[in-house]
């Protein structure tokens, strides 16, 4: 039987707002956010080994098709505003890999998907902000995928599936979005409930056998709230790739916290 001792999982994970790990707050008392550093802190050390790199899926990078960032060594792209200044000097120099990059390519190809690369593409804040946090010496090679501009969920299912293999080879799947995403929504008096029913019926879904969980996902927009917890789902999606990538067990729910008065959750996927 082969060794799966070293088959990293694949991860759905919150990735806050803006640069908000590095800040003494935003949109809220500084302790918004901690919980979820703390999480994101913890990360590394609950995996089997340390990963021989990251496929990263960001909320924020759509294209025409999946397109894996293949520039050797990424620049930040700070695609956030209105924050203090220090906040566009952080600095992330975790190395890319276009070897890797074109095996995603590949692999998605053979599956009959749409798949290109881009030598250019830099780290976005989904990728850069949560991971200066979890892997902070920037060692591990970091490839980036975007979301297809379709959205949608049943096509990213079939890409996470296609790109499975990648957890046997020590890579780490991780989905970097948020599973509530409603900016107006914050604070708001009704969202507090709303946020719950949903953050309910996608735990529901995530941990149930993978043939019913991936056709739950498929049909997310049938969960309760699910349009006001998702204005447009781009930070969702990346949700739909891991659970494709991630096996035939059950999911579990890995942390969940209610910062701005919204529940959110990570999702890990061991099968």
């Amino acid at each position: 039987m082969p060794d799966n001792s070293q088959r990293q999982p694949a991860i759905f994970l919150p990735h806050g707002g803006g640069p908000c790990f590095f800040m003494d707050w935003t949109w809220g008392p500084a302790e918004t956010w901690k919980a979820t550093r703390h999480f994101l802190e913890s990360l590394a050390s609950t995996l089997p080994a340390q990963p021989k790199a990251l496929l990263v899926i960001s909320g924020h990078w759509e294209e025409p098709a999946f397109t894996a960032g293949s520039a050797a060594a990424p620049q930040l792209i700070y695609d956030y505003s209105g924050f203090p200044a220090h906040t566009y000097q952080l600095t992330w120099p975790a190395p890319g890999d276009p070897a890797l990059a074109a095996r995603v390519a590949h692999l998605l190809r053979d599956a009959g998907l749409p798949a290109a690369t881009d030598p250019t593409r830099g780290y976005d804040h989904g990728v850069f902000i949560p991971l200066k946090v979890a892997f902070p010496q920037a060692q591990i090679p970091v490839v980036t995928l975007s979301l297809n501009h379709s959205l949608d969920p049943a096509l990213h299912i079939a890409a996470g599936r296609a790109l499975a293999p990648l957890r046997d080879e020590g890579v780490l799947v991780i989905g970097s979005g948020m599973s509530f995403h409603n900016l107006r929504g914050y604070f708001q008096p009704q969202t507090a409930d709303r946020a719950r029913a949903f953050d309910a019926w996608l735990t529901t879904a995530v941990e149930s056998p993978a043939l019913e969980r991936n056709t739950l996902l498929a049909k997310w927009r049938e969960a309760p709230f699910a349009a006001f917890a998702h204005p447009r789902e781009e930070h969702l999606i990346p949700l739909m790739i891991a659970a494709g990538a991630g096996g035939d067990a059950p999911g579990k729910r890995i942390f969940t916290d209610e910062p701005m008065g919204a529940k959110i959750s990570a999702y890990r996927f061991d099968g």
